[in-house]
């Protein structure tokens, strides 16, 4: 979010300096799986599918971009997202998820077991059938980030990493910069993007959710050949096959602070996730596991917009769904910091607290 918000300010004229805890992209952007699931991801229509939505639609041009820009290819590829019903319960959810998604207008396939096992024959032979987005894509997180900073460089913007940011500095009404632990930084506008360490920032106004982490890990093997080619996506987790033949399998929800302990209990429930949905991944070479921190807020929704100091915007708590927002977040910032409304309805995500009419 943060490098992101920066080439957009870049572009628009300001002169942009990143304080980073360690470098660009290195937490939770390095640690996600990368599925562009505007409509896996998703759960009802509204203001939140809208954003998420015009932020995919986006991705195929920001792609380009990033790689005219620092020459990282961030590996978009279009093979669309097939969310897996296990059973008849599930398949009563998907199906419900599908017709809220066609009476919008998106673009949805209800598949039976067999369409879906046609399309993707290693699911397991027992699921009862599958949605398939087509419009849902993915990207490589790490290269994403390693994108965005490098265009970020390319355009003259400034890294100091190694800085933490202790608190907001303030005139009256207004941000004036931040304090690290390293001193001082005055600044005409403030965006503050810093994930699930967001809410640590002292001096904050009052924000309309608590930010905190929520762990969740992943476990990367490889097969060759590659046993799916789309990204397979369940009710308790999902799979993202790579073009290198590597596939993540993720992914745990754990409320445990800032713990990013990778657990045998969490690599259990992952594995055994993800070979219920495709069984031929049981032979497969396990490579590696993490854990990340997502933002996530009480309410579900992302702070993003205006605070209530002049000079301050907020681009965090995007919780699950960092990576398919970023686009969208960036142009959002870029335009508040200029004055101009954004060509969306963002104030469910209005980062001070909502004012009750009657009070």
């Amino acid at each position: 979010m943060g490098t992101a918000c920066a080439l957009r300010l870049l572009q628009a004229g300001y002169a942009v300096t990143l304080l980073e805890k360690s470098l660009p992209g290195a937490e939770s952007s390095a640690a996600a799986a990368g599925i562009l699931g505007a409509q896996s991801e998703v759960s009802s229509a509204g203001p939140f599918l809208e954003l998420c939505v015009a932020s995919r639609a986006l991705f195929r041009d920001f792609a380009a971009e990033l790689r005219d820009l620092s020459r990282v290819d961030i590996s978009y590829e279009d093979s669309g997202v097939l969310e897996v019903a296990l059973d008849p319960a599930e398949g009563r959810l998907a199906a419900g998820r599908a017709e809220w998604m066609l009476d919008r207008g998106l673009n949805v396939e209800i598949l039976d077991r067999d369409e879906a096992r046609k399309l993707e024959p290693a699911l397991s032979e027992s699921i009862v059938g599958a949605n398939f987005y087509a419009d849902d894509h993915q990207v490589d997180p790490i290269r994403l980030a390693q994108a965005l900073a490098g265009a970020v460089a390319h355009l003259g913007g400034v890294f100091l990493s190694g800085e933490r940011v202790v608190s907001l500095l303030t005139e009256g009404e207004r941000a004036v910069g931040v304090r690290t632990q390293n001193g001082d930084h005055l600044a005409e506008v403030v965006v503050v993007a810093g994930g699930a360490w967001s809410a640590q920032i002292a001096g904050l106004p009052p924000l309309r959710t608590q930010v905190k982490p929520m762990a969740g890990q992943i476990i990367q093997v490889e097969t060759r050949p590659p046993v799916c080619q789309r990204v397979i996506y369940g009710y308790k987790g999902y799979i993202v096959p790579r073009a290198d033949g590597r596939v993540l399998m993720g992914s745990t929800l754990e409320d445990r602070g800032f713990d990013k302990a990778v657990t045998t209990e969490g690599l259990q429930r992952v594995t055994g996730m993800a070979l219920e949905m495709a069984p031929g991944l049981a032979k497969s070479r396990f490579v590696q596991a993490w854990s990340g921190l997502r933002p996530a807020t009480a309410d579900g929704q992302p702070v993003l917009g205006a605070g209530p100091l002049d000079g301050l915007f907020f681009a965090t708590g995007h919780y699950r769904n960092g990576i398919l927002m970023t686009p969208i977040t960036a142009q959002i910032i870029a335009d508040l910091a200029q004055g101009r409304a954004p060509a969306l309805d963002i104030a469910p995500f209005a980062p001070q607290p909502l004012v009750d009419a009657e009070s």
